[in-house]
């Protein structure tokens, strides 16, 4: 054994030493950072990782004098997951989610885009300060007063029926029939978040350099073929991005506004899985069941997400992870 291979055992144990001297020292130096982040840290881990623990029920058969702990196991331990799967209503509460989260995200996605692009290209900044704030009040109403509006404005007296009475057009019953209720909750929900989803695409449309659109008015370039050129592919990663993020919320449809604006009426093409776990897991006390169906909702939203940051990524380099 030569003298260098023995200094390099002697040696060797020092580097990680090292690095965790370094790594302490890190945290020492900067722990006013840590000291920063430290509650919000705290937060997640209470209300986000903690309640974790509570996924076992989906795998037992729950009873609240036995507690989680112990509860039995499900015999068979999918019992729940197949007890929903074939089950009379799962048919119609995943269709009904699937077509309102779609429709929601195809009639809702582009158009706070398209506002912003439009704001972006108003001279006036007293007419844009304004146009922005009435699209974004609506965002700071409560789901509570919104349902109430929709039931004030759409009833049979309504407003809008009286003026489609006017025009010989109506009564329509909006309310009363269940093929309208898809149109009454994505539209009242596009109002209600149109400008406030248009803050972050305005916010990135304002570091485009204007130099650019300078070299463009000199070429000749249009209006429209600057915003098609210059500020699109400027927000392109940010359009991405946040398409990823809403497909991760597919089959999470609101439970507040859908459940207010319920009736025996439109109940065929208003329940969803987030009103069917609270009717099946709070109401009837079937905590195993509810949380089968939340699970099972969950690794939905985490596969659908994971597969459209995969394409992409291969299609676009650009990806949350």
């Amino acid at each position: 054994m030569n003298v260098s291979s023995i200094s390099q055992m002697t040696t060797s144990p020092a580097k990680p030493l090292n690095r965790r001297k370094r790594y302490w020292f890190s945290i020492f130096k900067n722990w006013q950072l840590y000291v920063f982040i430290a509650p919000a840290l705290i937060y997640t881990i209470i209300f986000c990782y903690t309640p974790m623990y509570g996924i076992q029920l989906a795998f037992k058969d729950f009873s609240m004098r036995a507690g989680i702990t112990h509860s039995p196991w499900a015999d068979p331990i999918l019992k729940n997951f197949k007890l929903f799967l074939d089950g009379r209503m799962f048919r119609d509460v995943l269709l009904n989610t699937i077509t309102l989260s779609l429709y929601g995200m195809i009639a809702g996605f582009p158009l706070p885009i398209i506002l912003a692009l439009m704001l972006n290209e108003l001279k006036s900044k007293r007419f844009m300060k304004i146009v922005q704030n009435v699209t974004y009040a609506p965002h700071f109403i409560s789901t509570v007063v919104i349902v109430g509006m929709i039931k004030l404005f759409f009833t049979n007296s309504g407003i809008i029926n009286q003026l489609l009475d006017r025009i010989n057009l109506g009564p329509v019953p909006f309310l009363n029939q269940a093929n309208y209720f898809p149109h009454m909750y994505v539209w009242s929900g596009i109002w209600q978040g149109l400008g406030y989803s248009s803050i972050i695409y305005f916010a990135s449309l304002s570091g485009v350099p204007p130099e650019l659109h300078e070299a463009a008015v000199i070429d000749g370039a249009s209006r429209f073929q600057r915003i098609w050129h210059i500020n699109l592919p400027h927000i392109r990663q940010t359009i991405v991005i946040l398409l990823i993020l809403s497909t991760a919320s597919i089959m999470s449809v609101g439970f507040e506004k859908i459940y207010l604006m319920q009736s025996s009426l439109n109940l065929s093409r208003s329940e969803v899985i987030s009103t069917y776990i609270y009717k099946v897991g709070v109401t009837k006390r079937n905590f195993s069941l509810g949380t089968a169906v939340g699970l099972f909702n969950n690794v939905i939203n985490l596969a659908l997400m994971m597969l459209v940051n995969w394409i992409a990524g291969k299609i676009g380099d650009t990806s949350l992870f």
